[in-house]
């Protein structure tokens, strides 16, 4: 090597250099700090009610009948289908039904503008048996095979008397789910 104004570097001296440069830089990233870190996500059951529906979440129509009717009507729940229940596969599902906007000892349809009303109950099973009635605000198990669009199994039992005043007769229930 020589110094100066004029640098001369021979082939050995530009792979000692080479190799000093090599070594040096090795050694300085073998010489950085390092850590590890945990990744995770925690996934939970829940349940989520999808659609961009406006209103009821379904109807119970017992049909048209004569006031002087004197017979038992059935009717089940169907749902709006601008709604959609979807649950996580094997989360247990409850439902609350209350006593509905007339409730008075019992759950009633009533008469628009009029005191007159008529009784009806609600089973979570077709064979209305009263192992399967529904009690106001009490929770009742919801049975599904399909998470992706559980439905929900209400039937009603309304009992005319035959003494009934004409006209349309309503109630609103609240429906409340937990799981």
């Amino acid at each position: 090597m020589v110094f100066g104004n004029d640098f001369h570097f021979s082939s050995s001296d530009i792979i000692v250099c080479l190799i000093w440069v090599a070594c040096c830089s090795i050694s300085e990233v073998n010489a950085l700090p390092s850590q590890n870190f945990q990744v995770s996500a925690a996934v939970v059951p829940g349940c989520v009610i999808q659609g961009n529906g406006s209103g009821a979440w379904g109807t119970l129509d017992f049909g048209t009948h004569s006031a002087i009717d004197s017979v038992n009507i059935t009717s089940s729940l169907v749902q709006n289908a601008a709604f959609q229940l979807i649950c996580t596969p094997g989360i247990t599902l409850n439902m609350t039904i209350n006593g509905g906007s007339h409730y008075a000892n019992s759950r009633n349809l009533k008469l628009a503008g009029q005191a007159q009303t008529i009784s009806y109950r609600l089973f979570s099973q077709p064979g209305l048996t009263a192992a399967s009635e529904i009690p106001v605000d009490k929770s009742v198990a919801i049975n599904y095979g399909n998470s992706g669009n559980i439905l929900l199994a209400v039937y009603g039992l309304l009992q005319l008397t035959g003494i009934n005043r004409a006209g349309v007769y309503t109630d609103t229930l609240t429906v409340t789910m937990a799981w």
